[in-house]
């Protein structure tokens, strides 16, 4: 499947990640993952620090998938906002899952700041598209503070606007490459360009089929992002493709991260070297857009971007990708609902490096027979067949 076209703003940032060479790959492993981008990344260096043995393969090299397109931008705010998952789920369980993002977040920031990915603590403006979207914003605002999340009211180009804090910025393939370096430092095996093609169960776990040969493993682990799994298929998940630009270095860019309640949104990031990243204009449509779309797009989101910002923004970058969301808003993230030893981390929707924050922790638990807080939120029951 092809997740992107275009030109990618992340792959000029760094130089493609070299994999140690595995002269003799282990009899069986406690954990394979499928999938080394952001999601499988984060799931081998939680697996690491439990002391298991972990495999990490690729079809393509690390990063090379979503995660070169991922726009890197970090929140605890999700696509759907509290008081409306509120509405969706209760309020227990809303609470909950809203925690566990800002909990991840925090973790997010602990792993990456020593690591060279560029992350950046940063405020979000949230900021109401139209009149009409003002009460539910207010709503909204109500709701993360009577549950304590950091929020204040303000106004943007005269716009009711949120505040949020806690959020950062950062460089996704940088941070993929940097995660994985040290993993192979503390013994994980990572595997690019290896496929897998069959799975099966066995009394001791299972055995996979893949181009590089047959792993054993306790547990298999899919952080496939995007892609069609090898194994189970995807209900109540749809796969979409939005569009980015990235500017020329500016002077003086917004420090704050911004996006709006419209659906799809707009949204704007600052990056290291004083760049803009713009992206939005969601289609309904599971193909990455051919050249000439990008090419419409790239200049709506500049115009888009150039009257909400008042200046000139010009284009370096552009490029079409594909994403996934959920039905209701949430990641798929646990076992397979029938198939023993099968696990998954799908982090679907617009907070995709902190669902599979989350996820990582999650499936850590999970694999040492533990129940992780909030599991049920995000089981795969009725959303994986």
């Amino acid at each position: 499947m092809q997740l992107h076209h275009g030109t990618l703003y992340w792959p000029a940032t760094t130089t493609p990640f070299v994999a140690e060479k595995i002269n003799e790959p282990r009899s069986h492993y406690d954990a394979v993952i499928v999938g080394a981008g952001m999601s499988g990344a984060l799931t081998a260096h939680y697996l690491m620090q439990q002391g298991l043995t972990v495999a990490v393969l690729d079809k393509r090299n690390a990063g090379e998938g979503s995660t070169s397109a991922n726009t890197g931008l970090l929140q605890y705010s999700n696509d759907i906002m509290l008081s409306e998952l509120i509405e969706q789920i209760g309020e227990r369980d809303a609470v909950q899952f809203y925690t566990l993002c800002y909990e991840a977040m925090q973790d997010l920031a602990k792993i990456a700041t020593p690591l060279a990915c560029d992350f950046v603590p940063r405020n979000s403006i949230y900021y109401a598209s139209s009149a009409e979207d003002e009460p539910r914003l207010r709503d909204n605002f109500a709701a993360l503070t009577k549950h304590g999340f950091p929020v204040k009211e303000s106004n943007f180009n005269g716009r009711y606007a949120l505040i949020t804090s806690g959020d950062a910025e950062i460089n996704p393939l940088k941070f993929v490459h940097a995660l994985l370096d040290d993993a192979e430092q503390h013994g994980v095996h990572v595997f690019p360009y290896t496929e897998v093609t069959d799975s099966f169960v066995r009394d001791n776990g299972v055995l996979l089929h893949t181009s590089m040969g047959d792993f054993t493993a306790d547990a298999v682990i899919y952080t496939t992002g995007y892609e069609t799994l090898p194994v189970g298929k995807r209900a109540r998940a749809a796969i979409h493709r939005s569009y980015v630009i990235v500017t020329e270095p500016l002077d003086d860019p917004p420090e704050a991260m911004i996006w709006e309640t419209a659906i799809p949104y707009l949204y704007i990031r600052k990056t290291a070297d004083n760049r803009l990243i713009i992206g939005g204009l969601d289609e309904d449509i599971a193909t990455a857009p051919s050249e000439a779309s990008i090419a419409n797009h790239a200049e709506t989101l500049q115009h888009q971007a150039e009257q909400l910002l008042k200046r000139d923004l010009p284009i370096a970058y552009s490029y079409g990708a594909t994403f996934g969301e959920s039905v209701d808003n949430l990641p798929f993230i646990g076992a397979h609902p029938t198939k023993a030893h099968h696990y998954y981390l799908l982090g679907y929707g617009g907070n995709g490096t902190v669902y599979s924050m989350m996820g990582a922790k999650m499936l850590a638990q999970l694999i040492k027979g533990e129940t992780p807080i909030g599991a049920h939120l995000v089981d795969l029951t009725e959303r994986l067949v």
